[in-house]
């Protein structure tokens, strides 16, 4: 039986309640006004629409810092299309290691598996932890998620990826990009989408290629069909003009106007620093809190593998863990988001329908510290107050 427990309600909320893990809330500042640039109206393929979306590209390639020799390009579907893309153009040359350490990753590992029947070892980590990256096989095609948005779980360097490596390495970095640091020399393709840290909208993902991996473009044809909306191949090698702004299919212009929005307001405060830096800012109010918060810890228990972006925490609570199955556990935790939500202290902060019951909050670099802070006394009054609603049934 739970004990019931008291807990007094916060006054202050948070001035932005939208802590979703994507889409992500903008950056402070954002009014449609910022979209008035748009080339709304005219074909991608006119002069000023391709010129915006190439503006996109080379904007995303300064802020990141990537390398001039890398090729960037848009890919309808999101992340995932982007990680379809390679997966679907890239491998399958050589045997293949997927790591998995949370749902997406698990997504690709069926895919490569079940769908192209690439000759690939799985190796599945639980929830909260990393696979040791010193035992993997770097020679074959090695596909991992930087950071893991359902488990908060990130990859905490490129030490591990050897240098002079054979293999190429697919790293989705979906929740990572604009927030953490990508060394370039130790992956070969790199996803994301607008709708991550940088608070753009959805259905547009981006497709970094290294020129190890444009080489694979020449030297590799898939046995299997390629569907029209991934063929970045032309002729023997690279379909160039993807890189440059001609999509392979019809883009929003005014996404493509918010993704610029975003891009000149991550200038404006400093780059890549200043992103990270306030990220990882947003992580530290929550370290600061779950070190004085009996109830509450994190799915990644190692601090160096941690993830700045997509925070999930878990209840560890003995009334908690006396809960019969993982349908009563969510029953509790969506009785906490659900009275944070009526109360407008935290939209969308459910942990990921596949991951252990828990909480996540988004904490990318449109997220304002000060939010996450007045969000916290929210957090230890909705699970009070759940305790006793639950104690009281009995």
């Amino acid at each position: 039986m739970m004990t019931a427990i008291a807990g007094g309600k916060p006054v202050a909320r948070p001035n932005d309640a939208r802590f979703s893990p994507g889409p992500t809330k903008k950056f402070d500042g954002w009014t449609l006004d910022s979209l008035a640039g748009a080339e709304l109206g005219r074909s991608h393929r006119s002069k000023p629409g391709k010129a915006k979306l190439k503006e996109a590209i080379d904007r995303s390639k300064s802020v990141l810092g990537m390398p001039d020799d890398w090729r960037l390009g848009i890919i309808a579907g999101s992340d995932t299309g982007a990680v379809e893309c390679a997966l679907w153009n890239l491998f399958g040359a050589r045997p293949a290691e997927i790591l998995v350490w949370e749902a997406f990753g698990n997504d690709w590992a069926i895919d490569a598996v079940n769908e192209l029947g690439i000759d690939a070892k799985v190796t599945k980590m639980p929830f909260g932890e990393l696979p040791d990256l010193g035992a993997a096989d770097w020679n074959k095609d090695v596909c991992l998620t930087w950071n893991g948005t359902t488990s908060g779980v990130r990859m905490p360097s490129g030490d591990a990826i050897p240098a002079d490596r054979e293999g190429l390495v697919l790293a989705d970095a979906t929740s990572a990009a604009f927030a953490m640091d990508i060394p370039w020399d130790k992956v070969d393709i790199v996803t994301w989408s607008w709708q991550k840290v940088l608070g753009g909208e959805a259905a547009h993902g981006m497709l970094a290629l290294s020129p190890r991996a444009v080489a694979r473009m020449a030297e590799y044809k898939p046995a299997w069909p390629i569907p029209k909306i991934y063929r970045i191949r032309k002729g023997d090698g690279v379909n160039e003009g993807v890189f440059e702004g001609a999509t392979l299919n019809t883009p929003s212009l005014l996404a493509t106007e918010d993704c610029l929005a975003a891009l000149k307001w991550a200038e404006s405060i400093g780059g890549m620093p200043a992103l990270k830096g306030r990220s990882l800012a947003n992580l530290a109010v929550v370290e600061e809190w779950i070190a004085k918060t009996p109830w509450a810890e994190f799915m990644c228990a190692d601090p160096a593998n941690r993830s700045s972006t997509a925070i999930c925490i878990k209840i560890a609570d003995p009334d908690f863990d006396a809960l019969p199955d993982d349908k009563a556990k969510w029953a509790f935790v969506k009785s906490m988001t659900g009275m944070l939500a009526e109360e407008g202290a935290a939209y969308d902060i459910d942990g990921y329908r596949d991951a252990p019951p828990s909480i996540r909050i988004w904490g990318g670099a449109t997220v304002e510290a000060s939010d996450i802070t007045a969000l916290l006394p929210w957090l230890d009054w909705a699970f009070a107050s759940t305790k006793e609603q639950m104690a009281r049934v009995g």
